[in-house]
């Protein structure tokens, strides 16, 4: 699918401008970018739905972990009184 992109001059120049000084092409910085760009929301779009599904089954079950027990559990990490997570509950 070939798609233009259009740019404005002080855009285009500055993308020129990286361009150069890192020995690729234009083309291949403005790929990159939209590359970068779309993994970035796709994560933030998966970060979302995980959160929403974790809501409504807390909403469903009340299970949960307060953020105590977590700040405890993890201050314990990578010494002699490191424990299991803890379990969720009521």
């Amino acid at each position: 699918m070939a798609v233009s992109v259009k740019l404005d001059d002080q855009m285009k120049s500055r993308v020129q401008h990286l361009a150069a000084s890192r020995e690729r092409t234009a083309h291949w910085i403005m790929r990159k970018a939209i590359s970068e760009y779309v993994e970035r929301e796709e994560a933030r779009d998966h970060f979302t739905q995980e959160a929403l599904s974790s809501w409504d089954a807390y909403q469903q079950e009340g299970q949960h972990i307060t953020g105590a027990e977590v700040q405890e559990w993890l201050s314990r990490w990578g010494t002699e009184d490191a424990k299991k997570s803890p379990e969720c509950h009521d």
